[in-house]
């Protein structure tokens, strides 16, 4: 027995358990809203640096820029805006998890600097380029006219449909959450952005890793809420992201009325709802058309996109250099590389809408 006590008290001081006992269930409807009323008015981005093709040059040893970031987060403090929600990426930890923690600890630093909080997104897997498995070091450069061509999943595809080696996906999930489980610079855990966001073949081995991931997460049993998005208006997917989530987050990048069903839809659920993914100015969802719609129902917001960068992201989704040049309006992103703004008009919409201050100065 005393062999045993002292096993526990270590396992505590390596944070393999955590001293709060698991959850195998959701939050209450209460703890939820005690959460959410306790934040401001959640608006922020989809962040990724202008640096960065994929989320993998965003992390890489190779590649990681502090500096750019602060000076892209400054922008952010500048229009007020609160979070940001960013994909990790499995390849880059399993390199060398020590360096991941490190350089993820960097960021939440750095964004906490600017009065954000942050929302990491595990596994992600969307792909619109020609390799659906991420490669670690350098990444390649942009191919222009096309949206996003070299952009890698988390984990991939070759290890997303691998079930054996799941155990690896479970180490990475179950080290950085228990590294940040108590962290206050962490706003939630989005725990798989758009699964089944595949090819066919790929669903049923989507759907079984997001079971596992809620799994891993209710045994780490984090300060802060865990979801994943709902999307595409797969019945049966929704009711499970419905269940199983603690908050409930959604994407919708269309016009203001559709927009405003699908959040009339999210409410009666009894959670607190937060859109994670949004504005996309030719279909109709703008700054100038939904802030105040986000804000007037107390639903959290998070657009696609701050600084044009390698990504592309101003062309339209699926754009090719084929299709010949682009000279509709910006799909996403608010600032031009050289940080000046695409649309002033939107830069004093935000400023307008987000009269709060940081989560630093609020909790000070």
């Amino acid at each position: 027995m005393r062999n045993l006590i002292l096993l526990f008290v270590a396992c505590l001081s390596w944070g393999v358990v955590d001293p709060v006992v698991a959850q195998d269930k959701p939050w209450s409807r209460e703890r939820a809203w005690n959460w959410y009323n306790n934040m401001p008015w959640l608006c922020g981005v989809n962040y990724i640096p202008a640096y960065a093709i994929n989320y993998t040059a965003m992390w890489d040893k190779t590649t990681f820029s502090a500096k750019d970031i602060d000076r892209e987060l400054q922008l952010l403090e500048d229009l007020r805006m609160n979070c940001v929600r960013v994909v990790l990426q499995h390849a880059v930890y399993e390199d060398n998890p020590k360096y991941f923690i490190k350089t993820f600890n960097r960021f939440l630093t750095l964004c906490w600097h600017h009065g954000i909080k942050v929302m990491p997104i595990f596994f992600d897997d969307c792909s619109f380029g020609v390799s659906n498995d991420p490669v670690i070091g350098r990444q390649p450069e942009p191919l222009r006219g096309w949206y996003a061509w070299a952009w890698s999943p988390s984990p991939g595809y070759t290890l997303l449909v691998d079930e054996n080696q799941h155990s690896r996906l479970e180490r990475y999930v179950t080290d950085v959450m228990t590294h940040f489980a108590q962290d206050e610079r962490i706003l939630a855990w989005d725990l798989y952005n758009e699964p089944t966001g595949t090819s066919i073949p790929l669903v049923e081995h989507s759907m079984s890793l997001l079971r596992k991931v809620f799994q891993w997460a209710r045994r780490v049993n984090p300060s802060q809420p865990v979801t994943t998005g709902i999307w595409n208006g797969n019945k049966e997917l929704d009711e499970f992201l419905s269940e199983h989530s603690d908050i409930i987050t959604f994407h919708c990048y269309d016009n203001k009325e559709n927009t405003t069903q699908w959040i009339d839809s999210m409410v009666p659920k009894g959670k607190p709802v937060i859109c994670t993914e949004w504005m996309n100015r030719p279909r109709g969802s703008t700054y100038a058309d939904l802030l105040l719609v986000f804000k007037e129902k107390r639903v959290g917001c998070m657009a696609w996109g701050l600084v044009n960068g390698k990504t592309q992201t101003d062309l339209p989704w699926g754009h090719r250099p084929e299709h010949g040049e682009y000279t509709g309006p910006w799909q996403h992103d608010i600032y031009r590389a050289d940080y000046t703004p695409y649309d002033d008009n939107e830069v004093q919409i935000i400023k307008k809408s987000t009269e709060q201050r940081g989560f630093k100065d609020i909790i000070r």
